[in-house]
């Protein structure tokens, strides 16, 4: 069984999903960081500055009594739910564009494939075609004695 699993987890395709997925998760907070601090604010700004994680709908408000929260807030945080769809959006987007990026790459460093030289077949010499004119000469008397 362990020889099973080591060569499974040794296996190329394993390895390679591995090494996508540690760089997909470094590659998420870098867009996550793109969203919060450059692409976020914008929108903010163009909201008259309404910050989207704020946004939220209020079920039931919390109760504080001398300081302490007696009950908690119970909302509907759907202004998270906004940052997470353009989350997503920006860095399937970026991932669209890094294939895209990688396959034209490839495209061009691939060579082309070259077609293998069929050797042509050497010319009968002038021997050979008159020993098969006597053959076939032959042949034809033969067919007309019979």
């Amino acid at each position: 069984m362990l020889k099973d699993f080591k060569a499974f987890a040794m296996k190329g395709n394993v390895v390679d999903m591995a090494i996508g997925v540690i760089i997909g998760g470094a590659f998420g907070k870098i867009v996550t960081s793109i969203v919060n601090d450059l692409i976020m604010p914008f929108f903010g700004f163009l909201t008259a500055g309404m910050d989207f994680k704020s946004l939220k709908l209020v079920l039931s408000p919390a109760i504080i009594e001398n300081g302490t929260v007696m009950k908690p807030e119970a909302a509907i945080t759907y202004g998270n739910f906004i940052q997470n769809v353009i989350d997503f959006l920006i860095i399937s987007f970026s991932i669209f564009l890094m294939i895209r990026l990688v396959t034209k790459t490839k495209n061009k460093i691939k060579p082309e494939p070259v077609a293998e030289a069929v050797p042509e077949e050497p010319k009968p010499t002038q021997e050979e075609l008159l020993t098969e004119i006597r053959d076939l000469l032959k042949e034809a008397a033969k067919k007309d004695e019979a």
